[in-house]
């Protein structure tokens, strides 16, 4: 796989990062709402393959920082037909290695994949809750327990 990396939102497809995002699952985001969370975003990675098609986006994943207390990693993405091939992992390791400087870096995994994170030493909070728009969706994914 060639892959080519890049955090220059002047080359982003919107609507092929919208695809992306549904088909990794991560829901239902617009092209102009995933625009506007990427570029309100302190760091972001992409990464492409040429091996397909040009530019062809596989991957990608954004960090919500405030430059030196608290980072937050989310929405990490990669086409199911890349997964397994060690791209989410790379994915996460260069927004941790962008995150370095702040005291704690957290995230909320998709139900079921807290095991991919804990290997780059994130553990469960105690103590972390949310809000969601939709708190009865949230507790159907597995987001939330009920109160």
């Amino acid at each position: 796989m060639s892959l080519v990396w890049t955090d220059d939102l002047s080359g982003i497809d919107w609507h092929q990062l919208e695809a992306l995002y549904r088909a990794a699952p991560l829901g239902d985001k617009s092209a102009a709402d995933l625009r506007l969370v990427f570029e309100n975003s302190r760091f972001r990675v992409f990464a492409k393959e040429f091996a397909k098609e040009a530019g062809a986006l596989v991957g990608a994943g954004r960090v919500l920082a405030d430059g030196c207390d608290c980072a937050y990693l989310c929405d990490i993405a990669v086409l199911p037909s890349h997964q397994g091939q060690g791209l989410g992992k790379e994915i996460v390791a260069r927004l941790m290695q962008l995150s370095a400087s702040h005291r704690k870096i957290i995230l909320y995994a998709v139900p079921g994949k807290e095991p991919f994170y804990e290997a780059f030493g994130f553990r469960r909070m105690t103590t972390a809750m949310a809000n969601f728009e939709n708190q009865e969706r949230a507790h159907k994914r597995g987001y939330l327990e009920r109160p």
